[in-house]
Order: structure tokens, then C-alpha cells, then sequence
């Protein structure tokens, strides 16, 4: 088996966990904000939504190119300027899966090889695109973790 195998199956298992926690939601659930100085949930899947494809242009371009510049982003100037309360949530979702649908056909055709490709984050520095596919891993189960706190806040299973 590859080394790439496991991480794509990873990859591909975010958006699954991803709709499972904001699953039964109402709109106005999805809305609230049930914990002082927090995003609602659908801030949250905002914020997964806009930085998925940010997190697979890097990878594609650390594919594609010899050591590519990747640009940082601020993600609190993201929320604030990009209607997170206006927008909807079974949108966003699908953003976040064909984005990891489209990146996983392309991580499928690599060899393994690729994951020691190279890009320089400004922020962050050197970056391969293994760390970069594990970022991306973990980015998801990151935030199911804030989307559940917020459920059982407002009292859901």
C-alpha cells in the first residue's frame, strides 16, 4: 500500500464527520451562538468552507510548481467580511466535499514521492506537502470537536 493511501482515506473521511455533527440542525440552531464569544455553527462551517480550497491550492500548487510561495490568510478578517451568518450551510458542505472529492483524485494519481515536495508558507515557512495533506487531516476534526460543544450546549444529541 502506499504511504499516500491512508492520508487520502483521511482526508476523505473529514466532510463525513463534518455533516454527521451539524446533522438535524435548524437553521436557527445552526445560527445560534450558544457559547459567549464563539462562532455558531454555521460561522464554523463558513470558515471550513472558504479555507479548504485555500488548504487545496497550496497542495496543488506544491504538486505542480518547484517550491511555490503560499500565502498566509487571516481567518477572523475572513468571518467578519464574507457573510457567514447569510450563507447556507448544505452549500457550504458541498464546497468542502467537492473540494476533497477533486483534491483526492489528483493525491491518487501521485507517487509517493510527491509528499516530499516542497512550498514556503510566508507565515509558516518550508512546508511539504505531506505536512500540508496533514494539516488539512486535521483541520476538520478540529473544528467537529467546537460544532459538538455547541450542540450539547443547545441541549442536542
Amino acid at each position: 500500500m502506499s504511504a499516500l493511501q491512508p492520508l487520502i482515506e483521511q482526508y476523505l473521511e473529514g466532510p463525513k464527520q463534518l455533516r454527521q455533527a451539524v446533522a438535524g440542525m435548524s437553521r436557527e440552531q445552526a445560527l445560534a451562538r450558544p457559547i459567549a464569544g464563539k462562532w455558531s455553527t454555521l460561522e464554523v462551517v463558513c470558515h471550513l468552507a472558504d479555507f479548504d480550497p485555500i488548504l487545496a491550492d497550496r497542495m496543488k500548487r506544491v504538486i505542480a510548481e518547484e517550491k511555490p510561495t503560499l500565502v498566509g490568510a487571516d481567518e477572523q478578517k475572513f468571518a467578519a467580511a464574507l457573510c457567514y451568518q447569510d450563507r447556507d450551510l448544505q452549500e457550504e458542505l458541498t464546497i468542502i466535499e467537492a473540494t476533497r472529492s477533486q483534491l483526492a483524485r489528483i493525491l491518487k494519481r501521485l507517487p509517493d514521492a510527491a509528499l516530499h515536495r516542497l512550498g514556503e508558507h510566508s507565515e509558516r515557512g518550508p512546508r511539504t506537502l505531506e505536512q500540508l495533506l496533514k494539516g488539512a487531516i486535521d483541520h476538520l476534526p478540529h473544528h467537529v470537536k467546537f460544532i459538538l460543544d455547541k450542540r450539547q450546549a443547545l441541549g442536542l444529541k
